[in-house]
């Protein structure tokens, strides 16, 4: 059973957080960034939340698990919470990520240049499909699936994102088993099952869509 069923709490190191806890981080960083950008050398609580739809008590009370870092009545500084929250979600570091299945959603991806602003870096593009095994998009080689074990260990790959058709997708999970791959972001409808140590996170448009479509219907 993969880490993504475990999905109330996650933990790195001695911090334990809440999944929830933890999106809100990664919501926190983008404004921090953006408060950063504009000068603000401090930040509150108050505007962390009220940006972000955030209760102040619930900002302080995430933020508490980073450690001592804010002052009452002084706020935050901004640069060293942006420190300690990437330090918290482990892109304090560069990753090294393959991507599998290099159809119209993987070039999306590809091209957008935010990940590699947060430490992703590609370094390997997979198909099973002869004619595009040779091929560069977006300056990457194109390289087959059965090469996936010997070039994630010449890379240092770490990371890896599944954009393959539902059918293929548990084949190619179970191909990352004991590559020295430790993460799978999966963009399969489907629903994958990875031993302990493989962690996973699955991202399923459609369903967010029903979500929006629910919200929408019960707003009138």
């Amino acid at each position: 059973m993969s880490k993504e069923e475990s999905p109330r709490e996650v933990s790195a190191g001695e911090l334990r957080l809440s999944r929830a806890a933890v999106n809100r981080l990664s919501l926190y960083l983008r404004c921090l960034e953006g408060f950063l950008r504009e000068g603000a050398a401090k930040v509150s609580s108050n505007q962390l939340g009220g940006a972000l739809g955030v209760t102040d008590a619930q900002v302080r009370k995430d933020l508490a698990s980073l450690g001592n870092l804010g002052h009452p009545g002084i706020g935050y500084p901004t640069e060293e919470l942006i420190g300690a929250i990437r330090r918290a979600l482990g892109i304090d570091r560069d990753w090294a990520v393959i991507l599998i299945g290099v159809g119209n959603l993987a070039r999306a991806l590809l091209r957008y240049r935010g990940f590699q602003q947060q430490g992703f870096r590609f370094v390997a593009l997979f198909d099973s499909d002869p004619a595009l095994i040779g091929r560069r998009v977006e300056g990457l080689e194109v390289h087959s699936v059965d090469q996936l074990g010997p070039i994630i260990t010449a890379t240092g790959a770490e990371l890896a994102l599944l954009t393959v058709p539902a059918e293929a997708a548990p084949s190619v999970a179970d191909a990352l088993v004991d590559t020295g791959i430790r993460g799978v972001l999966n963009f399969a409808p489907v629903v994958l099952r990875l031993p302990p140590g493989l962690s996973l996170v699955s991202v399923n448009l459609a369903v967010q869509l029903e979500q929006l479509a629910f919200l929408v219907q019960m707003s009138g």
